[in-house]
């Protein structure tokens, strides 16, 4: 989200954003001389409530509800989204109780209604002014984030995990990957996180796919075997391979990690009979630890596989770390590689580096040639 401060150096209204590789700050307004301190801050932080209301509706869409009939999930989301187009008028005429609080039911709206309120105390035209055209800045970032245009201050979604996934942003993050399967740099800074991890889940399945060939493994068991060869966080990807071969799309493979670990961090049990589960299996390793408390102290239950504080951006390096963990095991197996390094040049240290500039290109060929003929996976 957006934050929103005041300068009290320069006395100005400022706000900062991330982009993924750094945070940016803008200018928004002078303030006026003889504004209160303390309502200039109560100003700054009903900006930054308006913002994270924003953007909430950006990472919950209605679209990865299962239902939009009334009172369901699905419709609260799709009416806070409409509320978009009422923020303006509840900036420029606010609830302005006589006597205790009058509180809207839309988090969007009652944070617009508080920065109507701070304006109305500081009784600034030319403030009001610029912050109407700001806070219409920052929902036009909302909107274009939605369409997949990622650009100015739209940006800032590489940083958040979304329920769903941005055809735009899956097709740009599959072009990365195009590029260099292992995952260019700009995966991060460039791409949403959940829709580049849904290409990476295309891409990871074609990796596995061409290790599986060589090592004469499972695909869906090749990270373990690649753990062996380099420690690797395999799990979580293993997960998705099992996802992708028992029928689900990258998208619903992604999408529904994505979702469990986003649940858990807004403090819901999205999934019980799955608890109910891990606390039998917890059960029955407790029972093989006769010493009581000082035995157990490092067992914990984990309720999500991913980070909840990031899970997307989590879940998207998981999945890079596995395509170069495919390519460790297929080059361990690949007959052509270990052919051409018997027959390098004796410096030690030029062969080791060509062969493995050569074993990862001749690898990324077969992963593309794999990812090309599977597309309709993705799509």
């Amino acid at each position: 989200m957006t934050r929103y401060s005041v300068d009290s150096t320069r006395h100005e209204l400022i706000t900062t954003w991330g982009t993924g590789e750094g945070d940016l700050a803008a200018r928004i307004t002078a303030l006026p001389a003889d504004a209160d301190a303390a309502a200039l801050l109560r100003l700054a932080r009903a900006l930054t409530h308006l913002s994270e209301a924003a953007w909430h509706t950006y990472t919950h869409p209605a679209s990865a509800t299962d239902s939009l009939e009334p009172d369901s999930e699905g419709w609260r989301r799709e009416q806070e989204r409409q509320a978009f187009t009422e923020v303006t008028q509840a900036i420029s005429q606010p609830n302005l109780p006589q006597t205790g609080m009058i509180v809207c039911y839309s988090p969007l709206l009652e944070s617009a209604h508080q920065v109507g309120r701070a304006l109305h105390a500081l009784d600034s035209p030319d403030l009001t002014k610029a912050v109407l055209a700001e806070s219409a800045t920052e929902l036009a970032a909302v909107e274009s984030a939605e369409l997949g245009n990622l650009s100015g201050r739209a940006q800032q979604a590489v940083l958040l995990s979304r329920e769903d996934a941005s055809p735009v942003q899956v097709a740009a993050a599959d072009r990365l990957l195009e590029q260099d399967p292992f995952g260019p740099a700009a995966l991060f800074s460039d791409v949403d996180p959940t829709a580049a991890s849904v290409a990476a889940a295309h891409w990871l399945a074609a990796a596995a796919e061409v290790a599986a060939e060589a090592s004469g493994q499972n695909p869906t068991t090749v990270l373990l075997e690649a753990d062996d060869v380099e420690a690797l966080p395999h799990e979580t990807p293993t997960l998705v391979l099992e996802l992708l071969d028992s029928g689900a799309s990258p998208n619903e493979a992604v999408t529904t990690l994505v979702r469990h670990a986003m649940h858990v961090a807004d403090g819901l049990l999205p999934d019980p009979t799955a608890l109910r589960e891990q606390l039998d299996d917890l059960e029955e390793t407790l029972a093989k630890y006769p010493g009581g408390d000082e035995d157990i102290e490092d067992l914990a239950l984990r309720l999500t596989p991913l980070d909840p504080k990031h899970p997307a951006r989590d879940l998207l390096e998981d999945l890079l770390a596995s395509i170069h963990g495919c390519w460790l095991l297929h080059s361990e197996y690949d007959e052509l590689d270990n052919e051409e390094e018997d027959d390098a040049e004796d410096d030690e240290e030029r062969e080791a580096e060509a062969h493995q500039h050569h074993s990862r290109a001749r690898f990324a060929q077969l992963v593309r040639a794999t990812a090309t003929r599977n597309r309709d996976r993705l799509i």
